[in-house]
């Protein structure tokens, strides 16, 4: 790829609408040097209520567009976000390719996580990004979460020197259960909470073990042994619960609510490390918590998202409706709570949004690619075989390439 000029501002355009589309427009209020240019989604109503919202922002004129050709071809847009449903994305990736081939002046794209699901989908994005020569970032939050960023400088610019490099990371995350429909679907997600929240766990404790300006695969990957559950949502109570809030048929097609999965890994040394990653569907606290830990031979660092320094109390003479205005994923609106001030900075999007901005803005690859999303995705089915062969999978494993888990076969 030749180098591209920098621009003076990146002008992106929206492919989505939903709930994590919202997320990623509230922390472009951080960035510098981009302006949102273009909002489309399937839903008109949707696509409408977003850009408004961007132009409410200050953000950019958010123009709304009927498809993503409109959108590409206008002119108006120099990178896309691509924020989607996971079972729409190569589709839509099809569609960016054949653009960019017929003269679309796009020259990035951005891909929310996972970027497929399975590996030989996650193969095909990457493979359709390089050739049509536009730069790609995997947008993995996480890494990019102020309490990691700051917990992994320290670490290894104080600790590793004297004590020697990481060996162990740990990563948990879990809440009560999606927002919308689709991520209950198998077919749709690609799978359950393994494959949608552990994306976030493997790669965050990936990155956590990897020296700083290191690529991820210079972590060679071992095996993999996980063990998957349902232990909530088919239970004849919650299932019902989801058919009559979803529509959804739980009890017919169940897919994982708790994963955990054991990853080892090989540094460059021969020194082994191990990530061990949980999450779940059917945790009930505050809200969504995420729990991170680096352990190595003379320190540690740990993270809870819950372990606020800022908390209130309503009691109970204190009524109101449901929402989220304290917590992602909020499960009370009495009692003691934890607020968390700036969702979107400390679960990561405002400086992942500001690091992609800057790298497609001057030209360059970002530091989590798509590389990234497919490596992340040769651990998730990894897991998934694992658990559904009962046994630890040694990587590389030739079957991973067409494997689909249980959950989301047709």
């Amino acid at each position: 790829m030749s180098q591209l000029p920098e621009l003076p501002l990146l002008r992106i355009g929206l492919i989505g609408s939903g709930f994590i589309a919202a997320f990623h427009l509230q922390s472009m209020l951080g960035v510098r040097n981009v302006a949102v240019c273009g909002v489309y989604s399937r839903s008109h109503e949707r696509r409408t209520r977003l850009a408004q919202k961007a132009r409410d922002l200050g953000l950019g004129p958010a123009h709304v567009f009927d498809s993503v050709e409109a959108m590409a071809m206008s002119g108006e847009v120099d990178a896309l976000w691509l924020l989607t449903p996971n079972d729409t994305r190569l589709d839509i990736m099809r569609e960016i390719h054949r653009l960019t081939k017929a003269g679309a002046p796009i020259r990035a794209i951005a891909c929310e996580k996972p970027l497929a699901r399975t590996l030989a989908e996650a193969r095909e994005m990457l493979a359709l990004a390089e050739d049509a020569g536009l730069l790609h970032g995997y947008l993995e939050n996480q890494l990019f979460s102020t309490a990691v960023m700051r917990g992994k400088d320290i670490i290894w610019r104080r600790a590793v020197p004297q004590g020697g490099r990481p060996y162990l990371a740990r990563a948990a995350e879990e809440h009560s259960g999606p927002h919308e429909p689709w991520f209950w679907q198998g077919e749709r997600q690609g799978g359950g909470v393994l494959s949608d929240m552990m994306c976030h766990s493997v790669e965050v404790a990936r990155f956590m073990l990897t020296a700083p300006g290191a690529a991820r695969d210079t972590l060679k990957l071992v095996s993999a042994s996980a063990t998957t559950a349902n232990l909530k949502w088919t239970r004849p109570r919650y299932a019902a619960d989801l058919k009559a809030r979803m529509g959804i048929d739980f009890a017919r097609r169940p897919v994982e609510d708790f994963a955990r999965g054991i990853l080892t890994l090989e540094d460059a040394d021969g020194h082994q490390l191990m990530i061990e990653a949980t999450t779940s569907w059917a945790y009930v606290g505050a809200g969504l918590r995420i729990q991170l830990e680096l352990l190595g031979p003379e320190y540690s660092m740990e993270f809870s998202s819950l372990s606020t320094g800022l908390k209130v109390f309503l009691s109970r003479h204190v009524t109101g409706s449901e929402g989220e205005d304290l917590v992602e994923k909020q499960n009370a609106e009495q009692g003691l709570m934890p607020v968390i001030e700036d969702e979107a900075g400390v679960y990561g999007y405002t400086d992942e949004n500001r690091h992609m901005v800057e790298a497609f803005r001057r030209g360059l690859q970002p530091a989590e690619t798509f590389h990234d999303g497919v490596g992340v995705m040769e651990m998730l089915m990894g897991l998934y075989r694992s658990a559904e062969l009962g046994r630890t999978v040694m990587f590389p494993d030739a079957e991973l390439e067409s494997y689909v888990p249980v959950v989301a076969r047709p």
